[in-house]
């Protein structure tokens, strides 16, 4: 599908999405229990992988709504009578394929052609050294994987460098395993933040897991039981950065962007972002708003070693900020649905943008940019996408994007948001 984006101011409200990262890890840490409810889910192309994986292992999931009646496989996978297709959700992937590891059989999993493209070696070397088997088919740490249990725990090291992803994976499995699991960080760990929501949901699903001085543990023998039986997900503080974004750059009066209570979101780094880029924006975090107006931003430095799903926006603000914008500690963000970097470079270069990439640095030259509305390609990415739905709102003329549908990955009413709030969008 492709979207038509004019030059458009917008104004109004707008509540954010529940988070995909808390709505995968309620899904599956509500598999590993005996039956929860997961109210305010996110419905995404995502979060039905985590679903369909559930499934899978012997789950049961009844949704209406945003409301998952989960029964659970009660810490015991049962070995999928088929082949997993995690379709696009690496984070599905890598979290399932610990809890594959606890099943007594053969688990296969497998995604569409991105998915097969993205990195897991780590992930099955870890479960190797904890008494299971796992293998790529094709021997290079890809898609499809084949992973045979039943692990029950011990120490593993693991690079942090890589993906988050490893470490919350096997901390949620570990809490089942009989003997628990240590996992020792071989190097620093970035996107640190999504390790915290990890565990931030373990505590809400009664599990202890600790940080020490080496990496995390988790002890084995626990159980998920929710107080109440019950969680509830969070707004999205990725998928929040875009209407913000829109805010700063295009808003006509303000605004307003609700269902922003603080969590353990790196994400949220956004509005700090947005205020050192001089935006004008007001965090009420008592109530879960957001507000902010068109703003004369100027070029800064952001690492985004914690935050990488923020690159993307972050780059369109550089583009239209004045002065420089440099996106430093940026090379895993490579490794996503496409390599974001080199995709943003090219993709604002397409709009008028100056734009300099080296490996783990992107600078956006704003004072030099000058965009003007083309045909752009989303690259199949959903954060691709939105960030240049949100370059669409101040490029002269129209802007296409190619691949729009993909926003159906964690926003999937995106672009029905942009319209409702004013903005010039086309479904050609």
């Amino acid at each position: 599908m492709d979207i038509e984006i004019s030059e458009s101011r917008v104004h109004g409200t707008a509540r954010a999405p529940p988070s995909k990262s808390y709505t995968h890890r309620a899904i599956l840490a509500a598999g590993y229990s005996d039956g929860v409810t997961v109210r305010d889910a996110l419905v995404s192309a995502d979060t039905k992988a985590t679903v369909r994986a559930v499934e899978a292992f012997g789950g049961n999931v009844d949704r209406d709504g945003r409301t998952f009646d989960v029964t659970g496989f009660a810490g015991r996978p049962d070995v999928p009578a088929d082949v997993v297709d995690c379709a696009n959700s690496g984070t599905t992937t890598r979290l399932v394929t610990a809890c594959a590891g606890l099943a007594d059989g053969i688990t296969v999993l497998t995604g569409d052609s991105s998915l097969r493209s993205r990195p897991h070696g780590p992930l099955l070397s870890a479960l190797d050294d904890l008494g299971g088997r796992a293998e790529s088919t094709r021997g290079n740490g890809q898609a499809p994987l084949v992973i045979k249990g039943s692990i029950e725990g011990g120490s593993v090291s693991i690079p942090g460098d890589v993906s988050s992803q490893y470490i919350s994976a096997l901390l949620m499995a570990g809490a089942i395993t009989d003997d628990g699991i240590d996992v020792e960080l071989e190097t620093a760990l970035k996107s640190a933040p999504y390790v915290d929501i990890t565990i931030e949901v373990l505590e809400d699903f009664g599990i202890d897991a600790d940080t020490t001085s080496a990496g995390f543990s988790v002890d084995g023998g626990q159980f998920y039981e929710p107080a109440d039986g019950t969680y509830h997900v969070p707004g999205d503080f990725s998928s929040m950065s875009y209407l913000l974004a829109a805010g700063a750059v295009a808003a006509e009066d303000e605004l307003v962007v609700t269902g922003a209570q603080p969590s353990s979101q790196g994400d949220s780094a956004i509005v700090d972002v947005l205020g050192r880029m001089d935006a004008k924006i007001d965090w009420d975090r008592s109530d879960g708003r957001i507000t902010v107006a068109r703003s004369d931003l100027s070029g800064i430095e952001v690492d985004v070693g914690d935050t990488p799903d923020l690159l993307p926006t972050i780059a369109t603000l550089g583009a239209i900020a004045d002065g420089d914008t440099r996106i430093v500690n940026c090379e895993h963000v490579r490794y996503k649905e496409t390599d974001r970097v080199s995709a943003m470079a090219e993709e604002l270069t397409t709009l008028g943008a100056s734009v300099t990439e080296e490996k783990d640095v992107l600078t956006v030259h704003g004072s030099a940019s000058n965009l003007d509305g083309a045909a752009v390609d989303g690259r199949g990415d959903h954060r691709i996408v939105m960030s240049l739905g949100i370059a669409g709102l101040v490029a002269s003329g129209t802007t296409l994007i190619a691949g729009a549908e993909h926003v159906d990955v964690s926003f999937p009413n995106f672009f029905d948001v942009l319209y409702d709030l004013g903005a010039d969008v086309r479904r050609p």
